[in-house]
């Protein structure tokens, strides 16, 4: 059914990816042999990610940076794209940001002082797309000759010498500071080289990589077995929903009666509905394992975060909420129907019962295609290969239960509620609820484009809106067009008409900030909100990953660590939609020590630190951005921001890492399984 909606959209959109190899470098020496070469420095950025231009304004994203070690040559100038930038205003910093997408080229000229020279470059800088952003890393070597003059070279060399002599430090002098920075270590400030111990505590774990510990964290069967009833019982829930609109309702007494009819015996009656029953569950299991056996559990989950394919899911279910208001009926071809008809007809036995169901799957497609669509999303989300067929499962038994059920006790069907208006209601409010559901979609494309047409306020608007208005139609206030005159209210639809009001209400503090735990799952978050009274933040307690250790040893908590930048949007969303949790905000403050480390950070290191990456190449830490930077990707194998890590007072994880995910719920799940696993270390 998931592959049908496709066709009906025609979606061919790709998903949401977050790479860490995102800028691709490439080198070249240009001049060689000649007194005036130039390095080109190629980037290839990785469609829909920009990086940001060397002058990008201090307030906003991470600018590029090249630093260049050179001997024997000088350089000329600075260096220069051979294109310009692209300008975009970000509201969420207040400035206009300077980027690059696509290819670009940057040209350093040097000029050579000795017949030989070396010029080794270092690039940092950061590349975000709609999702993440990435620090960006690069490093070569060049090398090569130039006819320079040996009198030249030694007048060169000479000016090179004195300069050097005029500005060097003297072996005594170096001592007296190196002493100095210790001691000054050893009394407040952090450690300057990464593993150092100056306090006395255990550090030689914080530093070690513990990429194969996170293996132990991965998801248990019990975790998967949870997941698998929870889409088992949304499926079956909307099962239930599905039974009561007036494509299938109808169906159950017309099918059972002809059951009854069709066989003399009871026993043959029962069990010819069974296998209707069975049929239908089948029919719609194979749907679900066809769904995941054409696009795989992984494509499911892309597709289900993408911007294209919530931008389309949004115009489908405005167009089914429109349908079930009475706007246009909507239906499969003819030709589908007939043709089951056709096979119902020319065929005999339990083959016969089988087309009859499939026949009920086409008729019905009108009322269960939105239900089935909006089942199969959450089930792709989980990324579990069956869950699409365990979540249709759930929808089938529960649409195939009545058949079965009214056969055995065919007495029952006198008190079943008769076809009439009151179908019809039920289809015009899942209308209603279809176009709330619809805006969640449009909201995640929203802000994947950044088109900010619907910021917080203007979702919570239109929610209030709309569940205001179901509650007045509930009351008979509003008709349409296939609703009959309401004469009177019963009191089911009248308490359903106070509890859609209420919770229009209960919306309306959100214009002004209010959380609205209810719907942050569905509301956009609340940093997109422009007027926002609420107030209620979460401080770190260090800004030092060696301080932060510290801390936690002396406190006997364990370790929260927020990988987070100046620059990075998505830090910023997470911080105020989800960090502003009552529930977060309290676990995080009182249980744990939250270490923020800026990985943009260009505080400059009391002296630079040369480190050797996974890959062998040797790289110079400068900046306190570039350490913790650095602490991320050779501790914890990543490279992404925001990031979240677990870590008790040795550095060893408590969790798996948590990424950008602005799911309250989920994120409470995180903070307790490491204070728990915690808690329970200690305690052995």
């Amino acid at each position: 059914m998931r592959k049908l909606l496709f066709v009906l959209t025609l979606l061919t959109s790709l998903a949401f990816s977050a790479l860490a190899d995102n800028v691709t470098w490439s080198y070249r020496l240009v001049g060689d042999n000649t007194t005036d070469p130039a390095l080109e420095i190629t980037a290839k950025i990785e469609r829909g990610f920009h990086l940001y231009a060397f002058d990008n304004p201090p307030m906003g994203s991470n600018p590029l940076v090249m630093t260049f070690d050179l001997k024997g040559c000088s350089l000329v100038g600075k260096p220069q794209a051979d294109r310009a930038y692209s300008k975009e205003f970000n509201d969420i910093f207040g400035v206009e940001e300077h980027y690059w997408s696509g290819t670009v080229k940057f040209t350093q000229k040097l000029k050579a002082t000795e017949p030989t020279y070396t010029a080794k470059v270092e690039i940092t800088g950061q590349v975000c797309n709609d999702g993440s952003c990435f620090q960006v890393f690069g490093s070569h070597k060049f090398e090569g000759k130039a006819p320079v003059a040996a009198s030249k070279k030694e007048d060169e060399a000479k000016e090179k010498n004195e300069e050097k002599e005029k500005n060097e430090v003297t072996t005594e002098e170096k001592a007296d500071e190196v002493a100095a920075m210790v001691d000054s270590l050893q009394s407040s400030d952090p450690p300057l080289v990464p593993g150092v111990n100056l306090s006395g505590a255990d550090t030689s774990n914080w530093w070690a990589n513990v990429e194969a510990e996170f293996k132990v964290f991965e998801e248990n069967p019990e975790q998967q077995s949870r997941s698998l009833w929870y889409i088992f019982i949304a499926g079956f829930i909307g099962g239930l929903i599905a039974l009561v609109t007036p494509c299938v309702w109808p169906m159950i007494p017309m099918t059972v009666s002809f059951f009854l009819k069709q066989n003399k015996t009871r026993r043959k009656s029962i069990m010819a509905a069974a296998t209707y029953g069975i049929s239908i569950i089948v029919i719609y299991v194979l749907l679900g394992l066809l769904v995941t056996a054409l696009f795989g559990a992984s494509a499911l989950n892309e597709l289900a975060t993408s911007a294209g394919f919530n931008n389309a899911f949004f115009l489908l279910l405005v167009v089914f909420a429109v349908s079930f208001m009475g706007g246009f009926e909507l239906t499969l071809p003819a030709s589908w129907t007939n043709k089951m008809d056709s096979k119902v007809d020319s065929t005999t036995g339990y083959l016969s019962i089988f087309f009859m169901a499939f026949t009920l799957v086409l008729v019905s497609f009108s009322c269960t295609g939105p239900i089935i669509g909006t089942l199969l999303v959450e089930a792709a989300a989980t990324s579990n290969f069956i869950s699409p067929a365990v979540g249709m499962a759930g929808f089938a038994i529960a649409l195939a239960l009545p058949f079965t059920l009214f056969a055995i006790f065919p007495t029952v069907l006198k008190s079943v509620p008769k076809s009439g208006g009151w179908m019809n209601t039920v289809k015009v409010v899942l209308g209603f609820l279809e176009l709330a559901l619809a805006l969640k979609f449009l909201s995640v494309a929203d802000l994947a484009y950044g088109w900010r047409i619907l910021d917080r306020e203007v979702f919570v608007s239109l929610w209030i809106v709309i569940f205001g208005l179901l509650g007045v139609y509930l009351l008979g206030k509003i008709t349409f067009p296939h609703d009959s005159k309401v004469e009177k209210i019963g009191v089911p639809r009248f308490l359903l008409a106070c509890i859609s009001l209420a919770f229009a209400v209960y919306m309306i503090p959100g214009l002004w900030g209010a959380p609205l735990k209810s719907i942050s799952a569905f509301a956009p978050p609340v940093s997109t909100q422009d007027f926002n009274l609420y107030e209620g933040s979460v401080d770190a307690s260090s800004s030092d990953y060696e301080e932060g250790m510290r801390m936690a040893q002396e406190l006997h908590k364990p370790v929260m660590l927020d990988f987070s930048g100046f620059g990075c949007v998505n830090c910023r969303k997470m911080e105020a939609a989800v960090w502003t949790n009552p529930e977060v905000k309290s676990i995080i403050e009182n249980d744990y020590v939250l270490i923020t480390l800026m990985v943009d950070d260009k505080k400059p290191l009391p002296s630079p630190i040369t480190v050797t990456e996974k890959d062998g190449t040797e790289r110079t830490l400068r900046t306190y951005g570039d350490k913790w930077s650095y602490l991320e990707r050779s501790k914890f194998g990543a490279n992404a921001q925001p990031y979240y890590v677990l870590v008790d007072n040795e550095g060893k994880p408590l969790a798996k890492p948590y990424s950008y995910d602005e799911n309250v719920p989920k994120y409470l799940q995180f903070l307790r399984s490491g204070v728990e696993r915690y808690k329970a270390a200690q305690s052995k």
